[in-house]
């Protein structure tokens, strides 16, 4: 396995180009704001598990640093909704509950999937995150429209 990857791809959902560049969106996130934002793509049953956390150093007994997110991206035979959240309990205040909810709610959904692809759908979902966590509050309640093009991200 390759070192330090933020976008681990058990299934290939999305082109080596296009995990390539959220790889490198997600390390300069970090770098910048201390956020780090996770992905993980896999189908159930073939999963990597909790080996994953270790993997990214991450939800460890007794760490200080609980400012991260692992989304979980997965089909489930095409039932239900794709994206998946592990949230650090520092992340909770940045992005309360309700953020999640409502980010899979408009990019997880099987009818957003089938209309616009599972990269898409990926895509999406993170470049939300980003978006909030970057901006001035580093905080939000609601999925920012989207304002930012993936092109100008690079994408």
């Amino acid at each position: 396995k390759e070192e330090g990857l933020n976008v681990i791809q058990v299934e290939k959902f999305l082109t080596s180009g296009q995990a390539k560049r959220m790889d490198s969106m997600l390390s300069s996130l970090e770098k910048d704001t201390g956020f780090r934002l996770r992905v993980l793509c896999q189908a159930y049953p073939n999963t990597p598990g909790l080996a994953i956390r270790d993997y990214w150093d991450l939800g460890k007994e007794g760490q200080k640093d609980d400012k991260y997110v692992v989304l979980v991206v997965d089909q489930f035979g095409g039932k239900g909704n794709v994206l998946n959240f592990n949230v650090g309990d520092g992340m909770k205040f940045a992005l309360p509950n309700v953020f999640w909810t409502r980010l899979q709610g408009k990019y997880g959904t099987t009818f957003y999937v089938k209309e616009n692809g599972l990269d898409l759908s990926i895509i999406n979902a993170i470049e939300a995150i980003v978006q909030c966590l970057r901006s001035e509050e580093q905080y939000c309640v609601n999925v920012p429209d989207q304002g930012v093009s993936m092109k100008s991200l690079g994408m």
